[in-house]
């Protein structure tokens, strides 16, 4: 009998919405990996383009698929959640296309039984062109250990390189509009024991322009989560870090 810890099940949720141009292409990437315990988990927000027709050319190899109106984008992942029956939640946007074929299976061969896998994650142009890791292109850098406390300058893990055991995971605080994300991530590891770097690049995704209003929304959100988590004091500190760490960033 195998080991269900040798071979556990990755629960890989995709939420779109009108994501015609590219959805394909992250399907292909998550139907063409080595790793074979793979259950595929759509989410679509009743999209009014032909996204759910792409879909449906693959439906005999999707595990589950929802298309209905949402609250936005962390219910729908909510809904991904609770529809998942693996042992891990990998949560791949509309997108964003899995870095390799064997990197599933590459990365759960670094660490038994880890409740965490994290990695790099690639930026790609609207072509699907590498830009270069995340790493180098933002002031965010992967940790060597990654901790709940990790957190403190940011999101320093792409979600889309980040698998947690799904036991784990708590839904997403959907008060939070932007940044939900960064809360959930800390309440991950805050639960987490063994959190494994797997030094792979494992997912890449597509850069997109932010408004001006979203990217406010987003600071003070983060603000607020951060304040939460981390004190007020110290937080305002690492804010005022952030703020010139942007500024003079040439990169971001």
């Amino acid at each position: 009998m195998t080991d269900k810890r040798s071979s556990p099940v990755i629960s890989i949720i995709t939420v779109c919405y009108n994501a015609e141009k590219f959805i394909e292409s992250t399907i292909q990437s998550v139907l063409a990996q080595s790793y074979p315990h793979i259950e595929y988990i759509i989410v679509d927000g009743a999209s009014r383009d032909n996204t759910m027709q792409v879909v449906e050319k693959y439906g005999s190899r999707i595990a589950k698929v929802v298309s209905e109106k949402d609250k936005g984008l962390y219910d729908a992942m909510n809904k991904g959640m609770q529809l998942a029956t693996g042992d891990y939640l990998l949560f791949l946007n509309a997108d964003d296309v899995l870095a390799g074929n064997t990197v599933l299976e590459d990365m759960l061969q670094v660490c038994p039984d880890a409740d965490v896998y994290y990695g790099e994650a690639m930026f790609m142009d609207e072509n699907g062109a590498d830009l270069g890791l995340r790493s180098t292109q933002t002031p965010h850098k992967v940790p060597e250990q990654l901790t709940w406390k990790s957190l403190k300058h940011g999101m320093v893990v792409s979600h889309q390189a980040y698998i947690i055991r799904r036991r784990l995971s708590p839904l997403y605080d959907l008060q939070y509009k932007v940044c939900a994300d960064i809360d959930w991530m800390i309440r991950t590891l805050k639960a987490s024991r063994q959190i494994c770097n797997t030094h792979q690049v494992v997912a890449k995704f597509r850069v997109g322009g932010t408004s001006k209003q979203r990217q406010q929304l987003a600071w003070k959100e983060r603000y607020r989560i951060l304040s939460h988590y981390y004190g007020h004091l110290p937080n305002f500190t690492h804010h005022l870090f952030i703020a010139l760490r942007y500024i003079f960033s040439k990169k971001y």
